[in-house]
């Protein structure tokens, strides 16, 4: 029988009673109620055929917000750096020449990656915070065709898109495969895998998906299936093995790994609200609110780091002012505002703020409180004094 007596003052200390945050930073961002309440239902195991009808919903949700037809996407049970391990560990093995346009911490973290699974590597480098000339990225990778080419569309660590068309179209010039990072454009720019010509794209939930990090969305063009099924070798990662994970969720269903029913259904309702809103509707009003951002932070006598056209639209990067400490304005934003933002880190240590305007906090009225309070902790912290 359950026991129904009231749980002992010792339970009560360990009970979990977090604090109210606005979550203004990079990631993880604001998650919409609705999703809450979708995580509170009642999970069912990761065989039932329950859990694989909110599967398939999910997939097909995913390929609207993708921009794709890709009939292979899904979502990984990883967060956005298990999106990566899958991306470079299926198409990366022992002597593939990758190349990887590199003007940021993500950048890196490929580079990282495919080192590790025996890739070859070559980068065309930019300093963080500036953008690539697409012509020059374009002739780079003709010149040195490797069989992989990988970008990040939205550099997290910078603020910076890159527009991927010329990219994709010179990799598959020399037959390579593009791997594209999306983890904090989807569900708040335009991804647009297929008409951009990517072939492998990985996210995370807790950003422009508005849900709890815990799934990696990933999407396979049919060219890159191709290419894996040639593959010479198995995958180093058994965990992140696209063709038994596509299997357990598309195919057989036979067993693969425990996936959360929990996340899935966050997942499911994080990408109906999208649907309800209209995806280009949501997209616009992420442009209306990085616009009026933009202008608060001009207002306030501060720059932005990275150029006009490049700019995410959910992730701003606006420079700190000289003679102010950051960790002060971060921290005066915490207390007593609940607000948290994030700073730079690399080069850009110190340099910047990275604030992301997503989801739920994606209006004018979150904007305006965000410059409101942000103002007061940059006077607190000595500006304009």
């Amino acid at each position: 029988m359950i026991s129904t007596e009231k749980t002992t003052s010792a339970s009560n200390a360990l009970s979990i009673n977090p604090p109210k945050r606005l979550l203004y930073g990079p990631g993880p961002t604001q998650v919409h109620p609705r999703v809450y309440e979708a995580m509170a239902k009642p999970i069912v195991g990761h065989l039932d055929p329950y859990f694989f009808e909110v599967s398939q919903g999910v997939q097909r949700m995913l390929r609207d917000v993708f921009g794709t037809k890709n009939e292979l996407t899904l979502p990984i049970s990883a967060t956005g750096s298990g999106g990566m391990e899958t991306a470079v560990s299926n198409f990366v093995e022992a002597g593939t020449k990758v190349g990887v346009l590199a003007a940021g911490f993500f950048a890196d973290r490929i580079t990282e990656m495919a080192k590790r699974h025996g890739g070859t590597i070559v980068r065309l480098e930019k300093p963080w915070g500036e953008a690539f000339d697409l012509n020059e990225a374009a002739e780079w990778i003709r010149r040195e065709r490797p069989q992989v080419v990988a970008y990040v569309q939205a550099e997290t660590s910078t603020g910076v898109f890159t527009e991927g068309k010329a990219i994709c179209s010179a990799a598959h010039d020399v037959d390579a495969i593009v791997i594209a990072d999306c983890v904090t454009s989807l569900g708040a720019m335009p991804v647009t895998v297929d008409e951009t010509g990517i072939d492998v794209a990985y996210s995370c939930t807790q950003k422009g998906l508005s849900c709890p990090p815990g799934l990696s969305p990933v999407t396979i063009s049919p060219r890159a299936m191709d290419r894996l099924k040639k593959r010479e070798q198995p995958n180093r990662s058994w965990y992140f093995d696209l063709s038994m994970i596509a299997d357990y969720l598309t195919q057989s269903h036979r067993y693969h790994h425990t996936a959360s029913a929990t996340m899935f259904y966050a997942l499911h309702e994080g990408l109906s609200l999208i649907e309800e809103e209209g995806l280009q509707n949501r997209l616009q009003r992420h442009r209306r609110a990085h616009e009026q951002f933009v202008r608060g932070i001009e207002a306030l006598g501060l720059k932005m780091l990275v150029a006009p056209e490049h700019r995410i639209w959910n992730l701003n990067t606006p420079c700190v002012p000289d003679g102010v400490d950051d960790a002060k304005v971060r921290a005066h934003l915490l207390q007593p505002y609940g607000i948290e933002i994030s700073g730079g880190f690399g080069p850009l240590a110190g340099k910047i703020f990275r604030v992301g305007i997503m989801g739920p906090l994606a209006t004018e009225e979150g904007v305006n409180h965000f410059l409101t309070c942000f103002g007061d902790a940059l006077r607190a912290a000595g500006y304009g004094r």
